[in-house]
């Protein structure tokens, strides 16, 4: 269980842990293969398998997650395209909650997130994301991938922090490996991150939970000044 007495800091993963991973799997695996057929002429399946291909090369990497380097890879504008499916951008379940209750207990909340500054700009404009915590770092600001953990020493430089004192969450457990092996104390699993596919199977050794009404009680009995928190505002 986490330990929310001893916690000064909370990173946050953006995909998969506050935002609903459906639309990044929607894009990567229908939208952009489907985009990618049409400008090549070639059947959709053959694009599909042939991006996936190329993705997967460069899995744990910053390229894997670098619009620029797709756009100019594949030759399309992946953000325009990205904003052509914008309503599919969501919050997932009992994220208010949790970022409500992060702040009414006095901890300082910090989104740590893979995704490009694109993307990331127009998931903020479609969310107000960016109002519910004390600051945002992508991790293209620093030159390598969350999966690093060299990244986790260099992240200091934005958003400095006691290891001791830190909780990670995230839906990647590679990351949340990486952190640990960098030195944060405690680490939290996210099994759901999308809400169109099954959940992930637990990890072993990190504490995980599908969705947040499965921590927020904790942190009120932990933290007891955390009061009722207020809904996020809505989408669309």
């Amino acid at each position: 269980m986490i330990n929310w007495t001893s916690l000064e800091t909370v990173f946050l993963d953006m995909d998969g842990t506050l935002l609903d991973l459906h639309f990044d799997n929607h894009f990567w695996l229908e939208h952009l293969p489907r985009r990618y057929a049409e400008r090549n002429g070639i059947h959709p399946g053959k694009a599909r398998d042939q991006i996936i291909r190329m993705i997967m090369a460069e899995r744990g990497t910053l390229n894997f997650y670098c619009t620029d380097y797709w756009s100019e890879r594949l030759a399309l504008d992946i953000t325009g395209l990205k904003s052509e499916l914008s309503d599919r951008i969501g919050y997932r379940p009992h994220v208010a909650d949790f970022l409500k209750s992060l702040k009414k207990a006095g901890l300082q909340s910090v989104i740590v997130t893979n995704c490009h500054p694109d993307p990331l700009e127009l998931k903020l404009q479609r969310t107000g994301l960016d109002s519910y915590v004390d600051g945002i770092v992508s991790s293209h600001q620093l030159g390598k991938p969350k999966e690093d953990t060299s990244f986790w020493k260099d992240l200091q430089q934005l958003a400095p922090y006691r290891a001791a004192a830190t909780l990670m969450v995230d839906d990647s457990f590679p990351v949340l490996e990486s952190a640990r092996t960098a030195g944060i104390a405690q680490c939290l699993g996210i099994l759901a991150p999308d809400s169109k596919k099954a959940a992930n199977e637990t990890h072993p050794e990190i504490h995980c939970v599908h969705h947040f009404d499965e921590v927020v009680p904790a942190i009120h009995q932990q933290r007891p000044f955390a009061s009722q928190s207020l809904p996020l505002p809505s989408i669309g």
